[in-house]
């Protein structure tokens, strides 16, 4: 559809603005008017609580605050009888595993040390997510009712397997069910004697407290923490995920400044046309370059889904134009989803 405040320029028919009138200041979407009908169909609240006064979650960077018989952002997390109760008992997660033979198709295979291994990759996919992509390509982690519980040991003998060289927290996204993420790793850091490779793929927006020590875990174990690094500019990242995220910006630095081995944090950005585009990825390259260069950055082409059917495949000329914006400020680029590339107008 045509921009509905400029009239002139290409938008996704779920947001209504297009990325120039986003990034200008006289463009202001309500997020809600975006989010609110998909999320209402989910039975997830429009927007992060935040009633006076009420239980702070603190998992993640939308800090909800729930008052009485409110659910969090994420849909796991729930004000009852003035305490903070969860969608499982301590020690579980909603979440599936299963066995992904090396090498996979990673965000970080093209570099990672485990990819050039033979075994399996331990999948682990958590339910709930703390953004409201409406891109989402794993949209199935919104279906909380009757998703699976597991709890941390059936999980760490499962990566404990002889054949499983590394371990994949993805989703929806880890941040909401970090605790229970943590107490895995460390259990299965600990009794592999670091043997088997602990690794993130998230949207980066958690507690930084829990985030580094995530981090740290991927550190001692050689593995990889990924970061989608969504938007850069606040207004198109709010439009496209319902809340703000400059934390994962934040976050990234923060890892960024505090281990310093190389290959352990990576960043990937979803080339979402008309909305991530040149200008998008060039800040999102500029701000890496100024933590380290050599840090390693995948662009990955879209397909439509989700909410955001109403799109193409990420054409070419933007997918170009891209390229060459990160690799002007960038030492190490790839190209993900290249299969894609056939279909690409």
């Amino acid at each position: 559809m045509v921009c509905t405040f400029c009239h002139e320029r290409e938008a996704a028919r779920a947001i209504g603005f297009c990325a120039d009138c986003l990034r200008a200041a006289g463009a202001v979407p309500d997020p809600e008017a975006c989010h609110g009908p998909v999320r209402a169909h989910f039975r997830l609240p429009a927007n992060p609580p935040a009633g006076r006064g009420g239980i702070s979650c603190g998992l993640c960077a939308n800090d909800c605050r729930l008052g009485p018989g409110q659910t969090g952002y994420c849909g796991l997390h729930f004000e009852r009888n003035g305490r903070l109760a969860h969608a499982v008992q301590p020690g579980n997660a909603l979440a599936r595993m299963y066995f992904d033979p090396l090498p996979t198709n990673c965000c970080a295979s093209w570099f990672c040390r485990g990819s050039g291994e033979r075994g399996s990759n331990l999948a682990v996919f958590f339910y709930g997510c703390n953004l409201d992509c409406l891109f989402c390509q794993n949209a199935s982690h919104k279906e909380l009712a009757g998703a699976p519980v597991l709890d941390v040991e059936a999980m760490v003998q499962a990566a404990l397997e002889p054949h499983v060289r590394c371990v994949c927290f993805f989703g929806g996204s880890p941040e909401p069910q970090l605790p229970y993420a943590l107490e895995v790793s460390r259990r299965i850091v600990e009794r592999s004697g670091n043997t088997k490779r602990i690794c993130w793929e998230w949207n980066g927006c958690g507690s930084p407290k829990l985030v580094e020590r995530a981090a740290e875990l991927s550190m001692r174990s050689g593995g990889v923490v990924k970061f989608d690094l969504k938007a850069f500019h606040p207004g198109i990242a709010r439009a496209l995920c319902g809340v703000d995220t400059a934390r994962s910006f934040e976050n990234f630095s923060r890892v960024a400044a505090t281990f310093r081995e190389r290959d352990l944090l990576t960043a990937t950005t979803l080339l979402v046309p008309h909305y991530v585009d040149a200008p998008e990825v060039e800040a999102i390259a500029r701000f890496i370059a100024a933590l380290d260069a050599e840090i390693p950055c995948s662009l990955l082409i879209f397909h439509p889904d989700f909410q955001m059917r109403d799109l193409p495949v990420t054409p070419r000329g933007q997918i170009d134009a891209c390229l060459e914006a990160a690799r002007g400020h960038l030492r190490r680029v790839n190209l993900g989803n290249a299969h894609l590339l056939r279909f690409a107008a």
